[in-house]
């Protein structure tokens, strides 16, 4: 073997240079955590300072990276650094950072930044990011589940955070219990598909497959438990039923760090997984989403209808707005990888993560509003809470009307454009018909969005209290909710950075 070779081989397997954003923040996390231990009882200023400034420098240096537009392999090829995963990245910072400024007061009058670690919950939240991105970036089984569960781990902790509140504790056994179950299931699906394979890299197994040098019957059996494992992430129906209790259950500030951020790496796990690792057995997995989309439409929109708690209403809605995400994954061309085929494949697969940004920007403005409402004592959660906000904050009452108009696809809000952006690559995939139940299940979650809009607009106020909010959160709230209109008025922009980061990713 020529030794130059072999040095240049090894210089690439340790090129630290695409992990570097990953580094940062387990230095800034461990930083972080060790300062908090001298702030004083109850005040975290530093801590959350601290976390925010973590992100900033995350998304320079994943920023640098995406506008250089090049795809890069470490570690022996098990993390890639592309523009899809630095795009997604990038969204997943944002999101997570807004869920700070929005929790900050919320998490102070609950005690959850009581005690010597009260800083815990911005650590956890930036191991939980931490996990999102080896997620994201995994090109390999294994750093994949590691990353899903350093992910997951982070997130039953935060989840259970309130020690001594019975609900609370509740919804974090379950989502514990049957976290673990998924995990199981898709441990095992992975097992299989390496048996099958011989191989834990993405892309191995992708030629392995094409060349037909794999046991097909073995890898479709490991595909079925593998996609039920990224259903239960994503909380897909008949895999739901841990999402309404546990959002219900977790303190709001956790819920939006468990239904926003999360779902752009679930994402990127199931595009890893299915597109880039198994694009030949498309044929069986897109006929699994086929069935996970429709139930998830059907069943999550008729069933928030009954809800009266905003949270298990948004919890159900999710489910219902990850069928559109598993419609676009599903729409996506197989076959020789010619032009036309990357074209409609890049297409597809782009609208579904448009679709996924889309859902995570409405899903945190919609939470930052029920933190607003909510106060020391008081959860803001139930339909009630809601009634004559106009009154009481007219401002705040036009953003979450801008929020659930967007949630409902009413134009020109950034929901509209995602949901079309979804019919559209359906319709042109032949399936007219999967169109049209998507419409009809999206008209019927209409009644419960523009419900919220009616009690806030024409009923009489409820609770007359003041408003008491940070000037760091009503900043971004207000921001958040002008994002969502001005991303519906203009969306080319943003669809066509995700068109690009997936055309250059498939090629890749």
């Amino acid at each position: 073997m020529n030794p130059m070779i072999n040095t240049q081989a090894v210089l690439a397997a340790n090129n630290l240079g695409p992990v570097s954003a990953e580094i940062f923040l387990v230095i800034a996390s461990c930083a972080i955590l060790l300062i908090d231990m001298f702030q004083k009882e109850g005040k975290r200023t530093l801590t959350y300072v601290l976390s925010l400034l973590t992100l900033v420098g995350c998304a320079v240096i994943t920023y640098a990276d995406f506008h250089a537009g090049t795809t890069t392999y470490t570690f022996y090829n098990m993390f890639v650094s592309d523009p899809m995963a630095n795009l997604l990245k990038l969204f997943t910072y944002l999101a997570v950072g807004v869920t700070l400024v929005y929790s900050r007061q919320y998490a102070g009058e609950r005690g959850m930044m009581s005690g010597n670690m009260g800083g815990e919950f911005y650590v956890l939240a930036l191991f939980t990011l931490l996990g999102q991105m080896v997620m994201i970036s995994g090109n390999n089984m294994l750093p994949i589940y590691l990353g899903l569960e350093l992910m997951s781990l982070s997130l039953y902790a935060l989840v259970a955070m309130r020690r001594d509140h019975a609900i609370s504790t509740e919804a974090s056994m379950k989502y514990f219990i049957l976290g673990s179950l998924a995990s199981g299931f898709m441990l095992y699906g992975i097992s299989m598909i390496y048996g099958a394979t011989g191989s834990l890299d993405i892309t191995t197994i992708a030629n392995l497959v094409s060349s037909n040098a794999a046991n097909h019957t073995i890898l479709v059996f490991g595909l079925v438990f593998v996609v039920a494992g990224l259903a239960f992430k994503l909380g897909a129906v008949p895999f739901h039923m841990w999402v309404p209790d546990v959002y219900q259950g977790s303190p709001t500030a956790v819920t939006l760090l468990l239904g926003a951020a999360p779902k752009l790496a679930s994402f990127a796990m199931m595009f890893r997984i299915l597109a880039e690792g198994l694009p030949r057995l498309a044929i069986d997995w897109q006929q699994m989403l086929l069935a996970l989309a429709v139930l998830s439409l059907v069943i999550g929109n008729l069933t928030a209808i009954a809800q009266t708690n905003l949270k298990r209403m948004l919890a159900y809605s999710t489910i219902a707005q990850l069928g559109f995400v598993l419609l676009g994954m599903m729409s996506g061309v197989t076959g020789p990888r010619d032009a036309l085929n990357y074209a409609n494949t890049a297409t597809a697969y782009s609208a579904s993560m448009y679709y996924t940004i889309t859902y995570v920007l409405t899903t945190l403005g919609t939470f930052g509003i029920i933190m607003m409402l909510a106060r020391s004592g008081h959860e803001a959660e139930e339909l009630a809470d809601f009634k004559g906000l106009a009154k009481r904050s007219p401002w705040y009452a036009v953003v979450m009307t801008a929020l659930m108009f967007s949630l409902a696809g009413v134009p020109p809000m950034m929901g509209f454009m995602a949901k079309w952006a979804v019919l559209d690559v359906v319709v042109g995939s032949g399936q007219l018909w999967l169109a049209v139940i998507a419409v009809a299940a999206s008209l019927i979650g209409a009644f419960y969005y523009l419900r919220v809009v009616k009690v806030m607009w024409f009923d009489e106020v409820a609770d007359a209290s003041p408003i008491s909010t940070p000037l760091d959160m009503r900043v971004v709230l207000s921001l958040n909710g002008i994002l969502v209109v001005i991303l519906g008025v203009l969306p080319g922009p943003l669809l066509a950075a995700c068109l690009s980061a997936m055309t250059l990713t498939l090629k890749s």
